[in-house]
């Protein structure tokens, strides 16, 4: 049986990273099965700074290496006991595929990044795993966003918007949270609701919470927009 992936994505500064400690704690998740600040990882290894984002190199190697952790968890998590049949990350193979469109010089240098990306084969094979996952995408909370010299704080909205881009069209279903659901507990509450929604074995131990239902259009949505060529024309300028 394969394991549950959750992956939590969004622009940086929107607590990924926070609420992806916290649901590990709640479920007691092995560290070899949670992947965590990659991006950060990469950049400090290989002396990257904010100036790279906009390459190819640097989004190729943050790629691999979040590639290589999720294909290394995913076979510790398949192969392990049960406590192991959960992957939990704070970002994606997609997310590199973002940051090389959204920092592009014009459409068509986005789309040779982006066909640069998709077409190493280990991206491909992540491809047909996250069609089976479950992908949570953060809004901005603006008076989240603080510059800590590693991540960017420019083109938040136009971010968030390439995010919803991309996934769409490469099939990936995904959820919202909202700017508006800020307090910790409501956004694990929120993920570990979705989590019960895959009837794993896994969800049995977690502990009993709450659910919290969003009214329609608020913090998540099982539909997202796609964004037309005139949008992304827009937010490119």
């Amino acid at each position: 049986m394969s394991p549950i992936q959750v992956y939590v994505i969004g622009p940086s500064s929107t607590g990924k990273t926070t609420l992806c400690n916290a649901v590990a704690k709640s479920v007691g998740l092995p560290t070899r099965c949670y992947i965590t600040e990659v991006a950060r990882q990469v950049m400090r290894s290989k002396g990257y700074t904010r100036a790279d984002v906009g390459t190819v190199e640097m989004q190729r190697a943050i790629m691999l290496a979040q590639l290589e952790k999720e294909a290394n968890a995913f076979a510790c998590a398949r192969w392990g006991n049960s406590e192991g049949e959960l992957i939990l990350s704070d970002r994606s193979g997609i997310d590199p595929i973002v940051y090389a469109i959204m920092t592009a010089k014009n459409e068509g240098d986005a789309r040779q990044k982006e066909a640069m990306l998709v077409n190493i084969p280990a991206f491909q094979v992540a491809l047909r795993r996250y069609k089976d996952a479950i992908f949570l995408l953060l809004n901005p909370v603006e008076e989240w966003l603080v510059d800590d010299g590693v991540r960017s704080l420019d083109h938040h909205e136009h971010c968030i918007k390439v995010f919803r881009q991309v996934l769409d069209k490469y099939g990936i279903k995904y959820q919202e949270i909202g700017a508006e659901t800020k307090k910790i507990e409501d956004r694990v509450r929120l993920l570990e609701e979705r989590m019960a929604l895959a009837h794993r074995p896994l969800v049995s131990q977690m502990r009993e919470t709450p659910v919290i239902r969003p009214r329609v259009g608020e913090s998540i949505t099982a539909c997202c927009p796609n964004i037309s060529k005139r949008d992304f024309s827009q937010n490119q300028s």
